[in-house]
């Protein structure tokens, strides 16, 4: 008898889990569309690297280490699809350092009032958040499979929308530093009387650079996990 209830419970807790996972980033989907802010893009780029350590543990499952056919080919379309993502969020990260370092040359060249530089400087900035919208047009947005009859496989997919849509709505949001001549903190470098309050402006959005490339780096780190992890499923 308590075999028997062990074994309905295992599958309890199996779904249980899958149903946590899938609140957690419907949770983060609903506090991002609320809220569309570069701290709020931060912030949600951290929490879905925690919930990709979450849909590893799943992964890891025994129930999820053997898988039919059928299966296994939505699972090796979703590893195609880790592949472009895992690219795309190594160029993201790298694209947050050089922005870094960008704005930290504009405030210098802002200090010494050296508006060629400044000028240098702001068409770098644009010209790295273009390199960032063609790399969106390479890494595939479609679902693995039209029935998503998978709860794992569910999960992969979901997160990955929701790594895409991070990213693009982080890169829009600093394209809109630059897109209002009357609004960007950008222009204010061109006013003499605002320099100090664009000076703090930059200091802001150098600290945000950090924080984007720490959220990226966590994110690059746990996608590489589930992907060694379901290597391992096909590989057996």
């Amino acid at each position: 008898m308590s075999f028997a209830l062990r074994s309905i419970s295992l599958p309890s807790r199996h779904h249980t889990r899958e149903a946590e996972v899938q609140e957690d980033l419907y949770s983060l989907e609903t506090s991002i569309s609320s809220s569309i802010t570069i701290k709020t893009m931060c912030d949600g780029l951290r929490r879905l690297g925690d919930i990709y350590c979450d849909v590893e543990e799943i992964i890891q499952l025994p129930s999820n280490q053997v898988c039919s056919s059928q299966h296994r080919k939505m699972l090796d379309g979703e590893m195609e699809c880790s592949l472009q993502l895992l690219d795309l969020c190594n160029t993201m990260q790298q694209i947050f350092v050089e922005l870094k370092a960008i704005i930290q040359e504009l405030q210098l060249a802002l200090r010494k009032g050296e508006d060629a530089t400044i000028q240098a400087r702001i068409l770098s900035y644009i010209q790295l958040l273009k390199k960032a919208g063609k790399h969106f047009k390479k890494t595939t947005t479609k679902k693995t499979s039209d029935k998503m009859d998978c709860g794992m496989v569910s999960l992969l997919t979901k997160a990955r929308e929701m790594a895409l849509s991070l990213h693009e709505s982080t890169v829009h949001l600093l394209s809109k530093k630059i897109e209002a001549p009357k609004q960007s903190l950008i222009s204010k470098a061109f006013h003499k009387k605002k320099v100090v309050v664009c000076e703090e402006q930059l200091q802001d959005l150098e600290c945000s650079m950090g924080d984007l490339e720490s959220g990226a780096g966590h994110l690059f780190r746990r996608l590489i996990q589930s992907r060694v992890s379901l290597l391992n499923i096909l590989s057996s």
